[in-house]
């Protein structure tokens, strides 16, 4: 069975973000093992000075990259990626399963975004929006689109 995981910088805290993760969570057993690793967001200050976002995003890169195994096919979602549809999401999936990657590792950063270290070390960089958003919604929100990915490549009616 795939293995996807999903690293995260900062912690859910708001219980509507928390139920509806834990509903796509429950939805994805079926498919895959879904694994999410929280890691602490690096504080900064209120108006922080490009040096502090340099360092914070370091310190969390160094806690990312060191979530991650060589094993793992890894997507970075940051704004300058790729932008798929949730049909291209499905095929990213059954295309890296096909390939023999049984470890999908998606990441998503702080408010800063990812450090250049961790985008390197990603096969490939994913984009969803020219828009932002909180970063506890998009939690919910990728997981979302996994498990809509998965219930396209299983046929099943839940994407229209």
């Amino acid at each position: 069975m795939l293995t996807v995981k999903l690293i995260c910088a900062g912690k859910l805290r708001e219980k509507f973000y928390i139920e509806a993760f834990r509903e796509y969570e429950k939805r994805l057993a079926s498919f895959c093992k879904f694994e999410v690793t929280e890691i602490p967001e690096v504080k900064t200050s209120e108006a922080p000075s490009q040096g502090e976002i340099t360092a914070a995003l370091e310190k969390e890169a160094q806690v990312i990259l060191d979530k991650i195994s060589q094993s793992m096919y890894v997507i970075a979602l940051c704004v300058e990626g790729h932008k798929l549809s949730s049909e291209g999401l499905a095929n990213l999936i059954s295309d890296r399963s096909v390939a023999g990657d049984s470890r999908l590792c998606f990441v998503i950063g702080s408010s800063n975004g990812l450090h250049p270290s961790v985008k390197q070390r990603a096969d490939f960089r994913l984009s969803v929006s020219d828009m932002t958003f909180p970063h506890h919604l998009f939690r919910v929100m990728l997981a979302e689109q996994i498990y809509r990915a998965f219930t396209i490549n299983a046929g099943r009616k839940y994407h229209k």
